[in-house]
């Protein structure tokens, strides 16, 4: 393969370079603009006609059809798991419930304890507006993508059955609503992720080195992502995978047509990818090559001697190779099939140019949706994907509603954050509107209240239905109702303010070991150790004498208040019966023989 390559060595000069005679290469494709059948770069028609607000652009991605699958197999888990004190969710209050993430993200609050986001005090009113924290909790425990009764049929052949279907369908969505521009980006991403599964992957390149593996084609000037695909590892059969870069670049330009340009690292680079590319389907490359390809000519991967900054380049009709040292015997070696010249006046060749501004689409799209990023600590794989997806969802919803819309909120730098927010609250709104009761903070009641007055719905008084206490013992009201009721009746007593408790040491152990302990229910005065219960039973027989004594010398002092008897002689039988200073022990003693 080293004989099909046509050399040329030279040094370019910040100063200037002439221009390359290039027999050998393809004059159409010179004379030729490359982007003159490129489809208009943006939303397609079919994203501008259904975006009409910002709740329907993201809607557009995170379908109907998706929360339908997700409140199905969300209540089947929570009927599973907790019987009939499940409370069935619907569309709504999933809504809500995924409504509060962004809005957690917005915060930056991904690391921040849901206590302190619900707390009365510290919290943010929208988080206690929307639903109570047991509730956030109950959903997220049990939040599914799939029946888990069929899960294990599935498989055997596939390894992402418990989200394959929510996947499948929301990929489907993201290239049919924007057309990329002239630049595609193809690289990979991590989502961090330190819990059990077996395709999770190490990436020491990577910020969170642990976590879950994913396939990105984005658009290289907006990092709209256009096509991703789940890395699980080896197959089912257990066979070692051969020219995996060169499939997964197919896999995810599959549907890409037009004079675009690929770039890609040297992961996914190679000079077949390059030529089925642009014979199938109408594509270029432009990407980096690793050093040990055999199709790669040996006098571009010489180093010795030569000049810093200065190029060596190969070329057959249609591919172009070149060999650039940006230090002393240090190169890199690219691969372009847009590139068939190179007339270069600065001093790095058009081909590495072209390759740093575009490389960076799904870089910058990690860094963007780590900045606002809604994800939250779990030990299921599936749910932190699913995170990812919201993630990924709101950022492609931001572009095509920023694309759609130029002059909302032009000039301001945090657009973004603005738009996440706006989102966030148009998902808990209908939540909110359909609550029943108000919240308990004032600051939370009146956010529900003027939601509730911005309504097109008509309501009555304050906004929200309320109850009377009349309605408490109303056997038509369900324990739901009657739970809120008493909420609501704290709420209108006056609330001491809450003073933490000093954690305390277990009694048995050493003074410098700080150990979780836990209340005796039958003596509440002592703290002790799960590990120390072997001694209760003997402890409680010593405490049981003890308060048997104390129930003996509460007789003896009934017994002298009916006989209108000075009480001070019984409280004297506390002390011990050979102390010197007990002068009436014998009168205790005769007391407490009358008692029995």
């Amino acid at each position: 393969m080293e004989d099909m390559w046509v050399l040329s060595n030279r040094s370019l000069q910040a100063s200037g370079v002439s221009a390359l005679d290039l027999n050998s290469c393809n004059s159409a494709s010179l004379s030729a603009n490359p982007w003159d059948s490129l489809e208009n770069p943006g939303p397609t028609e079919y994203a501008a006609t259904r975006a009409h607000d910002i709740l329907s652009t993201f809607n557009l991605l995170v379908t109907r059809r998706i929360l339908e699958i997700m409140v199905t197999a969300t209540n089947l888990e929570g009927l599973r798991k907790r019987g009939n004190d499940w409370k069935m969710t619907d569309v709504t209050e999933l809504r809500g419930y995924l409504g509060l993430l962004p809005l957690a993200g917005v915060h930056r609050s991904r690391n921040e304890a849901l206590e302190s986001l619900w707390h009365e005090e510290s919290g943010r009113a929208i988080f206690r507006g929307t639903m109570l924290l047991k509730r956030f909790h109950a959903l997220s425990r049990v939040l599914q993508f799939d029946d888990h009764e069929t899960r294990g049929a599935k498989r055997a052949s596939d390894k992402l059955p418990a989200i394959r279907e929510v996947w499948d369908a929301w990929v489907r969505e993201l290239p049919r609503l924007y057309n990329p521009g002239p630049d595609v980006t193809v690289d990979e991403q991590l989502v961090p992720f330190r819990g059990r599964c077996s395709f999770r992957q190490y990436m020491p390149s990577k910020p969170a080195r642990y976590g879950l593996k994913s396939w990105v084609a984005c658009d290289a000037g907006s990092s709209y992502a256009w096509n991703m695909q789940v890395y699980t590892g080896k197959s089912v059969s257990g066979e070692p995978e051969r020219n995996q870069g060169a499939r997964v670049v197919m896999d995810l330009t599959k549907r890409l047509r037009g004079h675009r340009n690929v770039t890609c690292n040297n992961f996914f680079t190679s000079y077949e990818l390059a030529r089925r590319l642009l014979h199938d389907r109408d594509l270029t490359v432009v990407g980096t090559m690793r050093k040990n390809k055999p199709e790669l000519p040996h006098a571009l991967l010489y180093t010795k001697g030569r000049a810093v900054f200065s190029s060596s380049l190969a070329f057959t009709p249609t591919v172009t190779l070149v060999s650039y040292v940006p230090k002393r015997n240090r190169n890199v070696v690219l691969l372009s099939t847009l590139h068939t010249g190179d007339a270069s006046t600065a001093a790095k060749p058009d081909i590495i140019l072209h390759y740093n501004s575009t490389r960076g689409g799904v870089d910058n799209l990690d860094k963007l949706v780590g900045t606002y990023s809604c994800r939250r600590k779990t030990a299921r794989w599936p749910l932190a994907l699913f995170h990812n997806i919201l993630d990924v969802s709101a950022y492609n919803a931001f572009v095509l509603w920023r694309e759609l819309r130029p002059e909302w909120l032009c000039g301001k730098l945090n657009r973004r954050r603005a738009f996440l927010e706006q989102l966030g609250r148009v998902l808990v709104t209908p939540l909110i509107e359909r609550r029943s009761r108000l919240p308990r903070t004032q600051v939370s009641a009146a956010l529900v209240k003027a939601v509730a007055a911005r309504s097109c719905e008509p309501r009555s008084g304050a906004g929200v239905r309320r109850v009377r206490q009349d309605q408490r013992g109303d056997e038509e009201e369900d324990e739901e109702d009657k739970n809120d009721e008493q909420d609501d009746e704290e709420e209108a007593a006056p609330r001491a303010p809450r003073v933490p408790s000093k954690r305390k040491r277990c009694q048995l152990c050493p003074k410098k070991k700080d150990r979780d302990t836990q209340r005796v229910r039958w003596l509440p005065e002592i703290r002790l150790r799960e590990v120390h219960t072997a001694l209760l039973r003997g402890l409680r027989e010593t405490v049981a004498s003890r308060l048997a004594r104390r129930f003996e010398l509460r007789l003896c002092l009934y017994a002298a208040h009916k006989k209108k008897q000075p009480a001070t002689s019984t409280f004297q039988c506390n002390k011990g019966p050979g102390d010197p200073r007990d002068t009436s022990r014998h009168e205790a003693s005769s007391e407490r023989q009358k008692c029995h």
